[in-house]
């Protein structure tokens, strides 16, 4: 597979940050007395406001705005155990040492996305690209958040890589017309068969630049 630029997700892909995601909405979904488990099973990989949307059904917009607000708070003061995930340093590094061009696209907001980017450790893109939920109208899975990190980085979604991890970003990857890597998506992904390759790890991405320019991504066997 060869491509041009990166997109990847954030949390699940480069950080993991399910145990911090995990308090803030069990203690959101204790607010609103809606079973934890039904919470923790739908949010993966969707913008907050779309969640809260959801299991506050009927309630006023400003309702939904003061949860949401509280939530925002506590994801992005809560960073406890916000690590980067298995060979992502390594490759965001190589990727800034190659001039390879990458950006992070994320369905959280600016407070959260930087707060636990920090956290990780992780490098910065040398493209100063990052999308976050208060660029895009509509969420993962819709492909808006990947058509418009492509846009920034200068290329057509085509020309693009997304790597991603939840079932949400998948389908928003395919749908914005990118290849698509998935590490450690569940095995009931819808359209999982679609994506370039199916990982465990980032670990196992081999990277090189090829004579005429383009990025060449094989899979370490």
């Amino acid at each position: 597979m060869k491509c041009k630029g990166f997109l990847f997700d954030l949390d699940g892909t480069l950080v993991d940050s399910l145990p911090a995601v995990e308090r803030a909405w069990t203690q959101l979904a204790a607010r609103l007395n809606v079973p934890a488990q039904d919470v923790l099973d739908f949010i993966h990989g969707k913008q907050a406001i779309t969640s809260i949307r959801h299991f506050m059904q009927g309630a006023t917009e400003e309702a939904i705005a003061r949860e949401f607000a509280w939530l925002e708070k506590r994801e992005a003061e809560d960073i406890e155990g916000v690590t980067a995930l298995p060979g992502a340093i390594e490759l965001l590094n190589f990727l800034n040492e190659a001039n390879i061009p990458w950006a992070i696209v994320t369905s959280g907001t600016v407070p959260i996305a930087y707060a636990r980017h920090r956290a990780a450790g992780l490098p910065e893109p040398e493209t100063e690209v990052f999308v976050t939920a208060e660029q895009v109208e509509r969420g993962k899975p819709e492909p808006d958040a990947y058509l418009l990190g492509a846009h920034l980085l200068g290329f057509e979604p085509e020309q693009c890589v997304v790597v991603e991890d939840a079932p949400a970003g998948i389908l928003s990857g395919l749908a914005a017309g990118c290849h698509v890597i998935a590490v450690n998506a569940p095995a009931d992904t819808p359209r999982l068969e679609h994506v370039d390759y199916a990982l465990s790890s980032l670990k196992e991405l081999l990277i090189q630049k090829t004579a005429d320019g383009d990025v060449e991504i094989l899979r370490k066997h």
